[in-house]
């Protein structure tokens, strides 16, 4: 782990949807709020289903509407290692919490919980799947992630400037 970059997980069931999104919104966010160079993410999916497949397009199409590229994404697997190597390791739902906590070493459990839990102004536990629904799904999942992922920031905004401070004291 890089202790000088803080890395985030979002994990969904198989990463086509919801966690891609999340990705995708906090970097766009991460990078308007100045934090690019200190805060990083990463998506996951439970199942192997979808590995190598992109986005589905229902979820491309609702990024692109509010200007977040996630054209270029390719769906992966949770590995073993990624309990280690992320900071925060945020499911969707409480299934895919449930499937990562049963998967994830005794002690790096910590890491792992509900994306929501940084929501400031929905207030939800999770982030529905619009795999099998109509359209306005992914419109909802967007806005919860929003939402969550701008708590988040603020949550480790702290700690970012904290970082940047030790990068430009170390050089001197």
């Amino acid at each position: 782990m890089d202790d000088q970059l803080i890395k985030i997980l979002f994990v969904c069931t198989g990463n086509v949807c919801r966690s891609p999104m999340a990705e995708a919104i906090f970097k766009k966010k991460v990078k308007e709020a100045g934090y690019d160079d200190v805060m990083t993410a990463s998506s996951a999916g439970t199942s192997g289903e979808h590995v190598g497949d992109p986005c589905d397009q229902r979820a491309v199409l609702t990024c692109r509407r509010r200007d977040v590229q996630l054209a270029d994404h390719r769906a992966r697997q949770i590995t073993p290692e990624d309990f280690a190597e992320y900071d925060l390791i945020l499911a969707m739902d409480w299934e895919v919490l449930t499937e990562l906590q049963q998967r994830s070493p005794a002690q790096f459990r910590h890491k792992i919980q509900l994306m929501m839990r940084y929501a400031n102004e929905f207030d939800e536990a999770i982030v529905p799947d619009p795999y099998f629904g109509v359209n306005e799904g992914f419109v909802q999942a967007f806005d919860y992630c929003s939402d969550a992922c701008e708590g988040l920031i603020e949550f480790f905004e702290k700690r970012a400037k904290q970082l940047r401070a030790e990068r430009v004291a170390a050089k001197k």
